[in-house]
């Protein structure tokens, strides 16, 4: 069994040489090529002087050469991350100087956009251009060099020592002051979770799993190392249009396809007759619509539905099996393998079934903090009450997501603690809101957000992208509402957008962004 990152790919290397272990773009490595490749990597990085534990940063869209490099940083006692291809300059500068990233890894077309800042990182010693360029940028302080040349230095360097408690990775993950936070994460909870989501995915050395999300969303890096747990061939894929995905899981008869609902909700729009390789879809990121889910499920007849829940800062919490989705289609599920999830009052004493609490994750995937921050690691990284006889907290992750459980131990969302709407001394979860608008399927998005008001506390805006070819007015929408909700949860206005509502670089609703505009555009509403 792995215990460290790497080892994901080098104990599948040995046991199955010829397996295919990665594609991207008609491209194939097996995983006796691929592990070849990594070690080269990892001798290269410590020849370059990369230390154990010094962080080496991916700036790039998904291809060969970042999985490569992740897992080559493994290898050689170092520490990876990855950051999102669509953040923009500053937002790359933030994340190299916030974990102090020693070696770059980008191409040369993103290299130019990150020159205006990238001498204000002055712990980045190396950058390493992916592809070919004819010539190289001068940046005081920072040696620069071609992936294909740093490759030929890799020396036969004995790697840093390092156990699975150690740091494998850094995630960077949307803070609530806008300012990303770096969720550490450790060799074991990697391996620990791969094997986890292996398990109850009941994925086999014969899969084909799809990766469409960013590596740089923990739920991205799960589809790669979930597969390489089971010795399955994953396929690397940056698209354009949902129908792209479609058109790859027929062409590379794809088993396994993780998505978040935004995506989820424009694939239910489309023709899937010929997926017929998909043995299973996954959901996390945020609830499925109601109507999305029964889409998908008329249009893969054959296909299990996963719904799933989790936090960066432990991975993965819950699942929903495919076989309860009939009776429970609005439960998150219950605990992944090796976790536990507890419901509890704000004095840490466990709710009553159905009693609304906050979800806390115990276990092996609870991360190793925030990077550098101790203050918000102190927030949502807690001791749990202390058991009979134990002198040493155990320490868990304190989602702020409220949930609930039932007599039979299901759970339900019921919102996050920053989303959730007070209004007239009620508190109203956005996506109780939003399921009704979705239920009427004539919209493709949809987001409840609460705006300041002077004697409601907050009223409930809803903002809605209608359907391709739907003639539909708000006033449809408000009435769905009116029938379905008690009054204190019908919107006080509906806005219809022709436009994609914004998103975050994981591809989620960006509610902070909608709610800062309407702010200022809803100011007048009920006075």
């Amino acid at each position: 069994m792995p215990h460290l990152f790497h080892e994901l790919i080098f104990n599948t290397a040995n046991r199955s040489v010829n397996t295919e272990g990665l594609v991207y773009q008609q491209q194939r490595l097996d995983y006796a090529a691929l592990a070849r490749e990594i070690e080269l990597a990892a001798g290269a990085l410590l020849a370059l002087g990369l230390g154990r534990g010094e962080r080496l940063a991916i700036y790039l869209e998904k291809r060969f050469e970042v999985v490569i490099a992740m897992f080559g940083a493994s290898a050689a006692g170092s520490v990876f991350v990855p950051i999102n291809p669509l953040l923009k300059a500053e937002q790359v500068a933030y994340i190299l100087k916030d974990c102090n990233v020693r070696i770059l890894v980008t191409s040369i077309e993103r290299l130019n956009l990150l020159i205006p800042v990238l001498p204000e990182c002055h712990d980045l010693h190396v950058v390493i251009v992916v592809g070919s360029a004819e010539n190289l940028p001068v940046i005081s302080g920072v040696y620069m060099i071609l992936w294909q040349e740093a490759l030929t230095m890799a020396r036969s360097i004995h790697a840093h020592r390092c156990i699975d408690s150690d740091m494998a990775a850094i995630l960077y993950t949307s803070g609530s002051t806008g300012k990303p936070k770096g969720v550490v994460l450790s060799h074991r909870n990697l391996v620990t979770g791969a094997k986890s989501v292996s398990q109850y995915l009941k994925n086999n050395q014969d899969d084909r799993i799809l990766s469409v999300l960013p590596l740089s969303f923990d739920y991205g890096l799960s589809q790669l190392t979930t597969a390489f747990y089971v010795g399955a061939t994953n396929v690397l894929m940056n698209y354009l249009l949902p129908r792209d995905i479609i058109d790859e899981v027929i062409r590379e008869s794809i088993n396994g396809l993780a998505a978040v609902p935004s995506l989820w909700i424009q694939l239910a729009q489309l023709k899937w007759e010929k997926a017929a390789s998909l043995r299973y879809i996954t959901n996390s990121g945020g609830a499925m619509p109601r109507a999305t889910l029964d889409q998908l499920r008329r249009k893969l007849p054959n296909t299990s539905i996963f719904l799933m829940y989790g936090l960066t800062e432990a991975f993965r919490s819950t699942f929903l099996s495919p076989e309860e989705v009939d009776r429970r289609p609005d439960s998150i599920g219950k605990a992944i393998p090796n976790v536990e999830i507890l419901v509890l009052r704000e004095d840490g004493s466990q709710c009553a079934p159905g009693e609304p609490g906050e979800l806390v994750h115990r276990g092996p995937l609870v991360s190793m903090g925030y990077w550098n921050d101790a203050e918000k690691t102190k927030k949502c990284f807690r001791p749990l009450p202390r058991r009979s006889g134990l002198t040493i907290p155990e320490m868990a992750v304190w989602s702020g997501d409220t949930v609930r459980m039932d007599e039979a131990g299901y759970l339900y969302f019921v919102g996050r603690r920053d989303d959730m709407i007070k209004t007239s001394g009620y508190r109203v979860s956005p996506t109780e809101i939003e399921e009704i608008i979705y239920s009427t399927e004539c919209v493709v998005e949809a987001a409840a957000i609460g705006v300041p008001h002077p004697t409601l506390g907050q009223a409930i805006i809803v903002v809605a992208v209608p359907l391709g070819g739907v003639d539909l007015d708000s006033e449809a929408l408000l009435l769905a509402c009116k029938r379905h909700l008690p009054a204190f949860m019908v919107p006080s206005l509906v806005a219809l957008r022709k436009d994609h509502l914004p998103r975050t670089p994981n591809g989620k609703i960006d509610r902070r962004s909608i709610a800062q505009e309407l702010q200022h555009t809803f100011m007048s509403i009920g006075t």
